[in-house]
């Protein structure tokens, strides 16, 4: 998902780049100042979501859950840090990626390689085409279609759909339905280059779902794709907050 980025925030200050010296504890490896508290071991998982009619699936921006987590989502592919496998690894960061085929091109290696670290793949489109308006038959074949990609990369069809710019209309609900998809999700916060930018609030609140994005090169002017996570994750840790695996709640 491609977000303009917000104004610098005048209190914000750049990680410095991690040293990743092999004995240091991994949460100094990347810059955080204190661990990552673990996820509940059984999630408190609120009744499924409704729909807005029957037969179609929800849509969701948070999820009402009485544990302290946020959900990490990352959308389209463009941006490959191999790094963030390392942390992903080494944090036991649970995210949530939402690829799209034409942004993804021949990478699918570096998605492979988040996966078999822990990493969820899901739907994001064929081609990162605004749904909103367009008929069922080109609605059904951008999202089925990476539904078929993803299943012939990964050997798994995702469960969760975003919609490209987080625009969708009814047609979008039921063509995701017909594709085998169980939920649309939307997100309360994203990322920005410098801070987080909020839809609902002025802060992060349990079951939030963030919009972290793999924005490419040419977007993150000058950061990396770690080094963005790495503010993320103390915004997250200064909320008295951490990170769960989406799936595990909807």
């Amino acid at each position: 998902m491609q977000s303009r980025p917000a104004p610098p925030h005048s209190g914000a200050q750049s990680p410095a780049r991690p040293h990743l010296h092999p004995a240091s504890p991994p949460y100094r490896r990347w810059g955080l100042p204190a661990p990552l508290a673990p996820a509940p071991e059984k999630p408190d998982r609120p009744p499924a979501p409704r729909a807005a009619e029957p037969g179609l699936p929800p849509v969701v921006d948070r999820v009402p859950t009485r544990d302290k987590v946020v959900f990490l989502t990352y959308d389209d592919g463009a941006e490959k840090d191999p790094r963030f496998v390392d942390m992903v690894r080494e944090l036991r960061l649970p995210v949530s990626m939402f690829l799209t085929d034409s942004v993804v091109g021949p990478g699918y290696g570096h998605f492979a390689r988040l996966r078999a670290v822990g990493a969820t793949v899901q739907n994001h489109t064929l081609d990162h085409t605004a749904l909103r308006g367009l008929p069922y038959a080109g609605q059904r074949a951008e999202i089925c279609g990476q539904q078929n990609k993803l299943k012939q990369r990964f050997g798994v069809r995702p469960t969760l759909f975003r919609p490209p710019y987080g625009v969708y209309d009814t047609t979008t609900l039921r063509a995701a339905a017909d594709c085998g998809l169980s939920a649309v999700v939307l997100w309360r916060a994203s990322m920005q280059i410098h801070d987080l930018r909020y839809a609902v609030g002025d802060r992060l609140r349990p079951g939030d779902i963030v919009l972290a994005g793999f924005r490419g090169p040419d977007q993150l002017k000058g950061t990396t794709l770690t080094e963005m996570t790495t503010r993320l994750l103390r915004r997250v840790q200064e909320q008295g907050l951490t990170v769960g695996r989406l799936e595990d709640y909807l």
